[in-house]
């Protein structure tokens, strides 16, 4: 059965880095698209990365566009976030999820599109 498990969040200072995992299990990564999104609160859901399985083609918003890189580890089942230059309005639970239907939810950052997501890992920015 499809699932997804985030790691790497915590806390960090502005201008400082944190690499976030999502370890996917019950299909390959070449096969179905990685999306990274977060929530903070009182917000809705944001699209932060897109990875296809396709080609492993990235997408990014404007807003983290340069400081956030999305990569995968095939063989490890593993898709990573490398997030640097962290500002404030970076803070909120941090989730991965795939668009298991063949869709293109994760392409244009539809949260409802997504089939299926992780739990979570919290990312705090201090002041």
């Amino acid at each position: 059965q499809v699932q997804l498990v985030e790691s790497g969040g915590g806390l960090v200072q502005p201008g400082g880095s944190l690499r976030l995992s999502c370890v996917v299990s019950g299909f390959t990564l070449d096969r179905y698209d990685i999306g990274w999104f977060r929530q903070a609160p009182g917000k809705e859901r944001e699209g932060v990365s897109c990875i296809r399985g396709s080609d492993g083609t990235t997408h990014y918003p404007d807003s983290v566009k340069g400081r956030f890189t999305v990569s995968r580890d095939i063989a490890k089942n593993t898709v990573y976030l490398q997030m640097n230059n962290l500002k404030p309005e970076d803070t909120a639970v941090y989730y991965c999820g795939t668009d298991a239907a063949y869709g293109s939810s994760c392409f244009f950052f539809r949260a409802s599109g997504m089939d299926y997501w992780g739990k979570g890992t919290p990312v705090t920015v201090s002041s």
